[in-house]
């Protein structure tokens, strides 16, 4: 760009010089020379700064590792690499038999528990019944040592007849006692609890809800819409559950954002919603239009965490750059570009907005040099 402009300006004094005929002397040349370097340094700084250029451009993308729930062996990956996936699809299955065998495990250990809290209704009952007989039977045996009291006194009966009838009384009061305990132990059982729920059951409900958890875990899933990439993963391979260790990756169909590095001094021309040129080293000679979708509040080279070691001077050697947040509209499905793609990416601001044909002249003859290289 500096060149075309160098030679449109001495092109232009050309002209002037002939069709003016201005004479060729010490102050016309050096007039001229002097108002070119002025004019075209002028005009570039005003585009550097209000519309700001990034090779360090980029799309990204989110990908997640697909790490299994539970340990097992693969027995299908009916999954294709690199092809439109929906979510829900399946990626691949573990053998279900021990998590099967489990399930049926607990269910057999819920229904013995509930036909147990049945048992336990019954044996409370049981007991009810029980200190109901011992109160009666407690009630009969003072009735009668209280009768053989008046009558000791009366002289019907003697002294021992009344120990008798008092050691029958006792006896009565001690199983009534022991009856009584037994209720409440039996009430405790069968109405021990938890919301609303006898307490075994629960138990065994939540070992069954988390053997049938398992069990569902043995059918992999894809999380979003998206497409696994790079599949490696064959049937009689072991899935473990271990977050080093996934069994591949799946990539998120979102839409596509792109991320660009710039410099501090072009923070005030870079806002939400400004326009901006991109152009892929992939694609020469062509060059996209989108927007500037937010900058990002933060700069990784100033961030800090809680260490044991104190922070040094060198933490501020490193001038970071501000990521900015961009989006392509025009339509790039024709071609294919694989996600991750390098960009190059111009924004133009609303300031010195005639000097924005400068940057947009530029971009597109970068564009064109793309076609350029020696790698052999």
């Amino acid at each position: 760009m500096d060149l075309l402009l160098i030679l449109t300006y001495a092109a232009l004094c050309v002209a002037i010089f002939k069709i003016f005929k201005i004479p060729l002397n010490k102050w016309t040349v050096p007039t001229a020379v002097l108002g070119g370097i002025i004019l075209i340094g002028t005009l570039i700084l005003l585009m550097n700064y209000n519309h700001p250029h990034t090779n360090f451009g980029g799309q990204f993308y989110v990908s997640t590792p697909i790490v299994p729930g539970v340990r097992g062996k693969v027995i299908e990956v009916p999954v294709t690499a690199n092809q439109p996936l929906k979510k829900g699809d399946i990626l691949f299955k573990i053998d279900p038999t021990p998590f099967e065998a489990e399930v049926r495990l607990q269910e057999a250990a819920l229904a013995e528990a509930e036909q147990t809290v049945l048992g336990l209704e019954a044996s409370y009952k049981s007991a009810q019944a029980a200190t109901a007989k011992a109160q009666a039977e407690r009630d009969r045996t003072l009735q009668q040592f209280r009768r053989y009291e008046k009558g000791f006194k009366r002289g019907a009966f003697t002294r021992a007849d009344v120990d008798n009838r008092r050691q029958f009384y006792l006896s009565a009061e001690a199983t009534l006692e022991a009856a009584q305990a037994e209720e409440r132990r039996a009430k405790l059982a069968f109405e021990s609890e938890i919301r609303g729920e006898n307490t075994t059951v629960a138990k065994i409900r939540a070992l069954l809800t988390q053997a049938q958890f398992n069990l569902s875990q043995t059918v992999v899933e894809a999380p979003t819409d998206g497409y696994a990439t790079q599949v490696a993963l064959r049937p009689g391979m072991m899935a473990v559950p271990v977050p080093l260790r996934p069994v591949m990756t799946f990539i998120h169909q979102e839409e596509q954002f792109y991320v660009g590095a710039f410099r501090q001094n072009s923070l005030l021309r870079l806002k939400p919603g400004f326009k901006a040129d991109f152009i892929f080293s992939a694609l020469p000679g062509k060059t996209f239009a989108g927007e500037v979708v937010e900058v990002l509040p933060a700069i990784g080279e100033g961030q800090v965490q809680a260490a044991g070691a104190l922070y040094s001077s060198t933490l501020l050697q490193n001038q970071g750059r501000p990521l900015v947040k961009l989006k392509i509209t025009d339509d790039l499905s024709p071609y294919q570009l694989p996600q991750g793609a390098s960009v190059e990416i111009a924004v133009y601001s609303d300031s010195f907005e005639h000097v924005s044909v400068m940057r947009k002249v530029l971009i597109r003859m970068k564009s064109w040099q793309n076609y350029l290289f020696l790698d052999h």
